[in-house]
């Protein structure tokens, strides 16, 4: 069965904060499309904090996935930092004390994440926000997963069906903070927070796959 050494796997939140620090402009570009043009410069001034904090730590997973979750939760602005910073500390709590993460403990980690993200926001599939990345790459997961198919291959099926939830958010109204007083004219734009999270999904899926045991 394959795992992923908790303690050894903290670097995987560095690779996260290295790709949303590059995609810094692009995402700001999106996001100035039918928002406040702010979502890529608020993302990666947490990551960019977080990752200082972690560099030479060689900190587990868990602690480094609740440390980013703390930055962005207390020190970022925009609505993104509450509801990215309560999916990463809940993925930090729920595989606290896991030392070797399977495909069940890795899937639990991701629902109480989105149970999270949930918690704390009215948005649904279908209203162009990051639920239309992330429901859709779990369900792939699990899929997978409850198919028989490997931890490597559930990751590999996360990642094209986060792609496809990003790509989705094009032909979809926002329903959802500011872009929802565009109406229609929001149609037609990818959406700031589903290209983030499927950036984040995809480094996760990754360098979990490349450290799988």
């Amino acid at each position: 069965m394959q795992t992923l050494n908790n303690a050894e796997a903290g670097n995987i939140v560095l690779a996260m904060a290295e790709r949303i620090i590059e995609n810094r402009a692009y995402l700001s570009e999106i996001d100035g499309k039918i928002g406040d043009g702010d979502h890529g410069v608020n993302m990666a001034k947490g990551f960019n904090l977080a990752a200082e904090r972690l560099k030479g730590k060689n900190a587990s997973l868990s602690g480094s996935l609740d440390t980013l979750g703390t930055v962005l939760m207390t020190e970022i602005g925009g609505s993104m930092g509450p509801l990215y910073g309560v999916m990463f500390t809940e993925f930090a709590e729920k595989i606290d004390g896991v030392d070797a993460i399977d495909a069940t403990a890795f899937s639990r980690m991701l629902h109480a994440g989105l149970e999270g993200i949930q918690s704390i926001g009215s948005a649904k599939v279908g209203d162009k926000t990051l639920l239309d990345t992330f429901v859709p790459a779990l369900a792939a997961f699990d899929d997978a997963n409850n198919a028989g198919r490997s931890f490597a291959e559930a990751l590999d099926a996360l990642v094209e069906a986060a792609e496809k939830g990003r790509d989705s958010t094009i032909d979809l109204v926002a329903r959802i903070g500011r872009a929802s007083r565009l109406g229609e004219r929001s149609r037609g734009v990818l959406d700031a927070g589903a290209t983030s999270c499927a950036i984040i999904l995809k480094e996760l899926s990754l360098r979990a796959r490349e450290q799988l045991q």
